[in-house]
C-alpha cells in the first residue's frame, strides 16, 4: 500500500505505510503514535463530536488535553461515525488502503465497528490488525472494558507495590505504555513476515497479559515456593540497602545489589561489620533484613542534603537518584542535556509547547516529531477526497452528522 507523501525525502523506516488508528486514551493511540514517529501515515478516526480522550488532563481552553497531545502527534484526523451504516462504505474504502489497523476495544465492540479480523481480511488480506483489549479475547471478562489499573490490580503489582495491607497503584500508566510498545513490536514483526508471505495477520495484546508478563519472576517464585510476599513500600524485597531515604532537603533513592556494591556501601557508611554479619551474607538475606539496613541508612541520609548523599553514593559507584517532583524533572540539568524533550512550535498546535521526544533513537533513520496532534476532523475533507468521494458525497455525510469539521 502506498500512503500520501511517500515521496518525502526525509529518512523514515515506515515511510509509505498507512495506519488506521481507531484507538482511544493510551494503549491504542500510543502504539499508532510510535509508528507515526517512524514515518507512517497515521489516520486517527473518531466520532464527529470528538472522543473522550481529547479532553483528559486539559492544558488549555479549546486545545484539548495533555494525553491527547502526547498520544496523537504526527497524525491526521478524520471525524467519522464508524458505527453508522451510512459510513460503512467509507470505512471499507479506508481498510482497503491500509497496511495496519490499530484498535483497543472489547471484542464485541470490535465486531460492532466492523473491525473484526475476518471481515478486514476479506477486504484487504495484507492488512495487519492490532487489537488491545483489557482481558484478552477469552473468558467471562472478555467483553468488559478496562484501563491500566485493571492490569496493575490483577497481576499482583498493586499488592507488592504498597505497604502490607495497603496496595498501591502506580500513578504512571506503565501497563498501557508497555501494551502500546508490545503492540508496535508485534506489528513490526508482522510487517516483516508479510514481506515474505504477502499476508497480514492479527496481533493481539491485552492489559492483563502485559501486566502478568511484567510480574513474571514474582509469579514463578510464588508458584514454586509459596513465599507469600507482602508489600514493603519502597524497600526492595531481594536486596539491600535499597530504599528511599529522607534527606535534609528531600528524598534520595539508593539501590545496592550484589556483593561488590554491598561491600562498597558498607565501607562508605562506616559499617565494615556488615560484611561479617550472617544476616547480610547475600542479596536474599539482605532483603529479608532490609528493615535494619534501611533504618541505619535513614539516619545516615537524614544528616545530609540530597546532593551530599548523591555525591557520596556516586563516588562509591552505587546506583542512586534524587526523587523529583514534576517541576524538578523539567528543571533538572542532567535530564535537559539528555534531549528527552524540547519546547517547539508544531503544525496543529495552538502555541509552542513541550514536546517529549521519541523514546527510541535510531542513528541513521531516526524517529521524529513532525506535527502536533491534529484538531478534530481537520483532515476529513483531504482523506475523503483521497478515497474517491466527491464533494457532494462528502457534504451529505457532513449534513447528516456522520462526518465532522468540513466546511
Amino acid at each position: 500500500m502506498s500512503a500520501p507523501h511517500a515521496d518525502r525525502q526525509d529518512a523514515a523506516p515506515l515511510q509509505g505505510v498507512r495506519v488506521l488508528d481507531f484507538g482511544q486514551f493510551i494503549a491504542g493511540p500510543l502504539c499508532a503514535a510510535l509508528l507515526a514517529d517512524l514515518g507512517a501515515d497515521v489516520i486517527r478516526i473518531e466520532r464527529p463530536g470528538g472522543a473522550a480522550d481529547r479532553f483528559v488532563q486539559p492544558v488549555g481552553e479549546d486545545v484539548g488535553g495533555a494525553v491527547y497531545w502526547q498520544m496523537n502527534r504526527n497524525k491526521r484526523s478524520l471525524a467519522l461515525d464508524v458505527f453508522s451504516p451510512a459510513c460503512r462504505d467509507v470505512v471499507d474504502r479506508l481498510i482497503a488502503t491500509a497496511d495496519i489497523i490499530v484498535v483497543n476495544v472489547p471484542p464485541k465492540t470490535l465486531t460492532a465497528m466492523g473491525l473484526d479480523y475476518e471481515r478486514i481480511a476479506a477486504i484487504n488480506p495484507r492488512a495487519i490488525v492490532s487489537v488491545c483489549t483489557a482481558y484478552g479475547r477469552e473468558g467471562s471478562l472478555a467483553d468488559q472494558p478496562g484501563f491500566d489499573g485493571v492490569g496493575q490490580a490483577m497481576s499482583g503489582a498493586m499488592h507488592l507495590s504498597g505497604e502490607e495491607g495497603l496496595p498501591r497503584k502506580s500513578y504512571c500508566h506503565w501497563v498501557d505504555h508497555m501494551s502500546a510498545c508490545l503492540s508496535a513490536f508485534g506489528i513490526l514483526a508482522a510487517l516483516r513476515e508479510r514481506d515474505d508471505s504477502g499476508r497480514g495477520q492479527n496481533v493481539d495484546v491485552s492489559l492483563i497479559r502485559t501486566a502478568v508478563f511484567a510480574m513474571a519472576s514474582n509469579l514463578v517464585e510464588e508458584e514454586r515456593l509459596q513465599v507469600g510476599r507482602q508489600g514493603q513500600g519502597n524497600r526492595a524485597q531481594l536486596a539491600g540497602p535499597a530504599d528511599v531515604y529522607r534527606t535534609r532537603d528531600g528524598f534520595v533513592l539508593l539501590q545496592v545489589i550484589g556483593a561488590a556494591m554491598f561491600s562498597r556501601c558498607a565501607k562508605l557508611v562506616g559499617r565494615p561489620d556488615w560484611l561479617a554479619d550472617a544476616r547480610y551474607a547475600d542479596d536474599e538475606s539482605r532483603g529479608a533484613h532490609g528493615a535494619e539496613l534501611s533504618a541505619f541508612m535513614a539516619e545516615f541520609c537524614a544528616r545530609l542534603t540530597t546532593e551530599e548523599c548523591l555525591e557520596r553514593f556516586r563516588s562509591a559507584g552505587l546506583p542512586c537518584a534524587p526523587v523529583l517532583d514534576l517541576a524538578a524533572v523539567l528543571a533538572d540539568e542532567n535530564l535537559r542535556q539528555g534531549g528527552l524533550w524540547r519546547r517547539r512550535s508544531l503544525p496543529g498546535a495552538p502555541e509552542p509547547h513541550l514536546v517529549i521526544e521519541p523514546p527510541v533513537v535510531l542513528s541513521r533513520t531516526p524517529a521524529s516529531v513532525r506535527d502536533g496532534a491534529p484538531a478534530l476532523g481537520m483532515h476529513t475533507e483531504e482523506i475523503l477526497s483521497e478515497l474517491g468521494l466527491d464533494r457532494a458525497a462528502q457534504l451529505a455525510l457532513f449534513k447528516a452528522g456522520h462526518a465532522g469539521a468540513m466546511p
